[in-house]
């Protein structure tokens, strides 16, 4: 209810807002901006926060080839982590992390320690409940002495079914050990599951299954992977450019096929207005839970450290900080980021309205001009 409060109220008057200026006296071109709810669901408010955070995982990138992985849970486990969101997520995090960090480590393999950093994904592109973690990974690590970088052949980082074998023991392992302890809820069909045997019995199949393990060829470079990892970081379900039309009983939106390569792999969907909103808010997160997070050598607490002793090992500068830009004449706190839309002059905030309440000045209208020659 938080979440389709705060989405309905998004960029309205009932949260406030403040009119800008230009400040070019021959311009004058005035807007009226309303406040974003600043709620992570949001599909409006979470461009800014996904470029904050590139930016300040840009200069933590390293002059190496990037991977990208993908652990993905199977169906029956999916299916009981809907009413289980917060720990088998979070499972799903640490198992996929200790995966990676175990086979990397291992001399028949890689033998070094490498840096992870792991996003959830819990929908299809139909928004259907489909949990998965996007992993980003340099193509090397540090050697387990500390000694020196070893950077792994070109196009692969790790065997994919080594990796799948040990996430599905270790996901089963603490799966089963999480039910014996008691930290799993069952509802409806699976109400079942609370029994000990029932669960077992459920968990059998999976065992002699093949689980979903993808490694991708590595990126062409820094940039690359910041643009990737863009449409990952701050997105829930569905971003506001997939929508195709909407109205009182029904919302059409544009879904992917990723089964199938070239243009034809997009098609659209149309579903009705409750269930639209129903496959968006299994996706909503339980309270406080983090789903971008870091692991071996960028885990938090050595973070610093080891981004320092990698850059050493790879023979490179760490990145200059930029100085902050001095703003002249107003204080910086009322100028906004982005020119005038006519002269490119910077636009200056003349007025804060309170939320409910309507500014005093008014935008400067649109003037649609037709060429009658």
């Amino acid at each position: 209810m938080k979440v389709m409060s705060a989405i309905e109220r998004c960029r309205t008057a009932a949260l406030g807002g403040h009119v800008a200026r230009c400040e070019n006296a021959a311009c004058g071109h005035t807007v009226i901006a309303y406040n974003s709810c600043r709620n992570r669901h949001c599909p409006k408010c979470q461009g800014v926060a996904a470029r904050e955070w590139m930016e300040a995982r840009a200069a933590e990138l390293l002059p190496v080839p990037y991977f990208h992985v993908v652990f993905t849970l199977p169906a029956a486990i999916a299916d009981i982590a809907y009413q289980n969101k917060a720990l088998i997520y979070d499972l799903l995090f640490k198992v996929s992390a200790e995966t990676m960090t175990t086979i990397a480590a291992d001399p028949k393999h890689l033998g070094a320690k490498i840096a992870i950093t792991s996003v959830l994904h819990t929908w299809g592109s139909a928004m259907t409940h489909h949990p998965h973690v996007h992993m980003i990974v340099p193509g090397g690590g540090i050697a387990t002495d500390g000694t020196r970088w070893i950077a792994k052949r070109p196009n692969f980082l790790l065997p994919v079914l080594v990796l799948s074998k040990l996430f599905r023991r270790l996901m089963l392992e603490r799966l089963t050990a999480a039910h014996a302890e008691g930290l799993l809820s069952f509802y409806g069909a699976h109400a079942h599951l609370a029994d000990a045997g029932m669960f077992a019995d459920y968990l059998a199949p999976l065992k002699k299954t093949r689980w979903f393990v993808y490694a991708k060829r590595p990126f062409a470079g820094p940039k690359s992977v910041l643009a990737y990892l863009s449409l990952y970081t701050h997105r829930v379900a569905i971003s506001n450019r997939r929508l195709i039309a909407a109205d009182g009983n029904s919302v059409t939106f544009k879904v992917k096929d990723y089964r199938i390569d070239g243009p034809g792999r997009y098609t659209m969907i149309t579903l009705n207005t409750h269930e639209f909103i129903r496959r968006f808010l299994i996706h909503v997160l339980p309270k406080g839970f983090h789903r971008i997070r870091h692991y071996g050598l960028l885990a938090s607490g050595v973070k610093a450290e080891n981004l320092a002793r990698m850059r050493a090992l790879l023979d490179v500068a760490p990145p200059d900080q930029p100085a902050p830009e001095a703003v002249n004449g107003a204080d910086a706190a009322d100028v906004l980021p982005t020119p005038c839309p006519c002269c490119g002059a910077r636009m200056f905030i003349i007025e804060r309205f309170e939320a409910g309440c309507q500014p005093r000045h008014r935008p400067t209208p649109v003037i649609i001009r037709i060429d009658t020659s």
